[in-house]
């Protein structure tokens, strides 16, 4: 499908910019996944809805950045033609989303989470799709099983998006729908991408960008290739500490530095800086940024996590309480504990991983607040902030980039959802 996206004209405009790109990207996808089997287009539209429901599109937004970034410095090591456009940097963004969105989906899984985003899980709707219809099995197991695939669906077709490619669409110049005629999807055996062909180029200084599927620099595709392996890593570490009941900070922190900091901030500016062709010194730079932001964006969702209102995160109070998620902040909260009062710890570790009544609740929350684990991390916080700020104040980038990623590292440091 060949489409028309506005060109986001501030960080502000990325989220919808990036919709835009996932709305055509899913009008090419569910149909050819309905080819297969009308259900499996079903389990499409539903990857679609959750992927399209919202979310902070924080990843998309510091990939774009990191792109501007690289094309406003002075030290640009590619430029001119065949530079890489805006409409390349906004693939790169959705197929981040769609990553997200297969991390959340088994997240979910992991954490038998029931609700995100204030709607049922994605293996929830599954396992109730399983019961309106009275298939045989359990409808629990079928939902688990569903989603663990809707989610490898939706990291495929990163993958797909990153290189160019959409699902039932031909590599050919005339951007046919493969399969349409009844003909095997794929049957040509074309290599995505083998002609480096772009459709409407012309639109790339302009208000709108259209359709194209250029291959990325090699840079690109080995910075993506990382940061997949990093967040699965991270995801992995996480459920063998929780399991094997580690407390420690460093295992925390450990977690935090792949699952989150690098994947959520300090990748996706990488990409986008190194999409732009930026210089080595650049990339260092954006990424040590991307690392300050990024452990100050998950220690703010670990306070979150414990004390954030439920109608603007989303999820159920105490969340990370109740799913015992071994995090930075509960982490400092059992040493400090532990150290003053071992009774003090030992009540702390009650409050985890089972349901929690409102005075339970409370309870936990006022040992997090009395042994200062609450200011600590606040104080964390305010320090990886200002090191960011400090970074950018001193990076070769343009001033009006520089000017609003300011303004977005604020928000990732004091959000409230």
């Amino acid at each position: 499908m060949t489409s028309t996206i506005p060109t986001p004209t501030s960080l502000d405009a990325v989220p919808g910019a990036v919709e835009a790109e996932l709305r055509a990207f899913f009008a090419d996808a569910v149909p050819a996944t309905a080819a297969i089997a009308p259900v499996v287009g079903e389990a499409a539209e539903l990857i679609r809805d959750f992927v399209l429901r919202g979310g902070k599109r924080i990843r998309p937004v510091f990939a774009f950045a990191g792109w501007r970034c690289g094309t406003s410095s002075s030290d640009r090591t590619v430029a001119g033609h065949d530079a890489p456009g805006p409409r390349d940097a906004l693939r790169v963004c959705a197929a981040l989303e769609l990553v997200q969105a297969c991390a959340l989906i088994h997240d979910d899984i992991i954490d038998r989470s029931d609700t995100r985003r204030g709607f049922p899980t994605v293996h929830r709707e599954f396992e109730s799709r399983h019961e309106s219809a009275k298939w045989a099995g359990d409808p629990g197991a079928h939902g688990v099983a569903a989603a663990i695939l809707a989610g490898d669906f939706a990291l495929a077709w990163a993958d797909d998006l990153v290189h160019g490619h959409r699902p039932g669409v031909s590599t050919s110049s005339t951007g046919s729908k493969v399969g349409s005629t009844g003909s095997k999807v794929g049957s040509t055996g074309s290599k995505v991408g083998s002609t480096g062909s772009r459709v409407g180029s012309t639109g790339r200084d302009g208000s709108t960008i259209e359709d194209g599927g250029r291959p990325l620099p090699a840079a690109v595709g080995a910075t993506w290739a990382a940061m997949r392996t990093e967040v699965l890593g991270g995801q992995f570490l996480d459920i063998v500490n929780e399991a094997g009941g580690d407390d420690s900070t460093e295992a925390a922190y450990r977690v935090m530095e792949f699952k989150t900091a690098a994947y959520t901030v300090a990748r996706p500016l990488e990409l986008g800086a190194r999409l732009a062709g930026a210089s080595d010194d650049l990339v260092s730079g954006l990424r040590s940024i991307g690392h300050d932001l990024g452990v100050a964006f998950q220690l703010r969702d670990d306070l979150l996590g414990v004390f954030g209102d439920p109608e603007r995160t989303g999820k159920p109070s105490g969340d990370d309480l109740v799913s015992g998620k071994r995090t930075a902040l509960l982490a400092i909260a059992l040493q400090r504990a532990d150290a003053a009062d071992p009774a003090l710890g030992a009540r702390l570790r009650s409050h985890l991983g089972r349901a929690l009544d409102d005075d339970e609740l409370n309870s936990a929350r006022s040992i997090f607040v009395e042994v200062g684990a609450v200011a600590e991390v606040e104080n964390s916080i305010d320090e990886l902030l200002g090191s960011a700020l400090s970074a950018l104040d001193a990076a070769d980038i343009g001033a009006d980039i520089r000017t609003e990623l300011i303004a977005v590292a604020h928000r990732v440091a004091h959000r409230e959802a």
